[in-house]
């Protein structure tokens, strides 16, 4: 649905271009509002990412997508007609109580094509994103919002509304100063980190699984990145920690988290041989415990907050909390 644009165009700057800040801005700039996403990293689609190398490509962020709620839903057939998004059929695993087990889940999964960033840059392709731009001090002065950037220092442009769609550490370190409110609702996040290892066996792994849920173990997950729709290149593995033990251990040295991730697999069964190794670390992977089920918006300040750490921790839940929050700045605004 497309909204009659205002007589006076209302402006909007959104920081942040993962699936939220995305779905924010298409709906803004549906609406009629004049849109510009700041993002501090090379691409869009924030934790919807894959990481390339030399003859492979890996999702190390999310690994799948489900889908429940209508709006969602209809936006998803969107991206499976323009071919952005497919159903992934994984040969599914639980690990428990020391054994293996066929997945009994029929959930249906879905991906992006031909890799996770792809729904993130369809939702991009129309709208104006300053990319490389880390935006670290933002101010309210007589109805407009001012930016300043660590690479570009003070934005020349100010906006009528600021949408931050971001992690909640990163949320209250902006706005800490602004709204006091917010830092409330932020503390109560528990956004806990992420240790990610992907393995490039020296030789592809005969096992009778494409991806595994696996409790109470350092990790938590486990998937062959080449079992999704369209990837190319040499077989990937792909393993998620799980989010305490990752939290403990954020700070440890990258190998030696590495080592005890793959210890930990070779246990299970996962012998990679003598693999090479791109590890990561998400310091902010893991949504909010309690998540609420309206949008955040300060009206007096014009300033929202959008994020899947408000809606659940899920693509789903990231998409739709930046929807609503557009929905509900266009009601204020009229």
């Amino acid at each position: 649905m497309t909204g009659k644009p205002h007589s006076k165009q209302i402006s909007a700057a959104i920081i942040g271009a993962g699936i939220s800040g995305l779905s924010c801005a298409t709906r803004l700039q549906k609406l009629g509002f004049e849109v510009e996403v700041y993002e501090k990293s090379r691409g869009v689609s924030g934790r919807m990412s894959t990481r390339n190398g030399d003859g492979w490509n890996a999702d190390h962020g999310a690994q799948y997508f489900t889908a429940r709620d209508p709006l969602f839903i209809e936006e998803l057939n969107h991206w499976i007609e323009s071919e952005a998004a497919s159903i992934w059929h994984p040969r599914l695993k639980v690990f428990k109580q020391g054994q293996w087990h066929d997945s009994i889940s029929s959930e249906i999964r879905y991906v992006g094509t031909p890799n996770m960033t792809s729904p993130g840059k369809f939702l991009a392709r129309n709208l104006s994103i300053q990319l490389n731009q880390t935006i670290n001090h933002i101010t309210y002065k007589a109805g407009k919002w001012s930016l300043h950037s660590i690479e570009a220092g003070e934005i020349q442009k100010q906006f009528d509304w600021l949408v931050l769609a971001l992690p909640a550490p990163q949320v209250l370190a902006l706005t800490k100063q602004i709204d006091k409110a917010i830092e409330i609702l932020v503390s109560d996040a528990n956004m806990q980190g992420c240790w990610t290892v992907i393995v490039i066996p020296d030789k592809n792994l005969n096992i009778d699984f494409d991806a595994a849920f696996v409790n109470n173990k350092i990790i938590s997950w486990v998937s062959r990145n080449n079992s999704k729709a369209n990837r190319i290149g040499r077989e990937v593995w792909t393993i998620h920690a799980n989010p305490q033990w990752s939290q403990e251990t954020i700070e440890l040295d990258k190998d030696a988290a590495a080592e005890l991730i793959l210890d930990c697999a070779k246990k299970l069964g996962l012998d990679f041989g003598d693999p090479k190794i791109s590890i990561h670390r998400w310091r902010y992977a893991s949504g909010h415990i309690n998540p609420v089920s309206d949008p955040i918006l300060n009206q007096d300040l014009r300033l929202g907050f959008c994020g899947d750490w408000l809606r659940g921790g899920r693509v789903e839940g990231a998409w739709l909390s930046g929807y609503e929050l557009a929905s509900q700045i266009e009601t204020f605004q009229k």
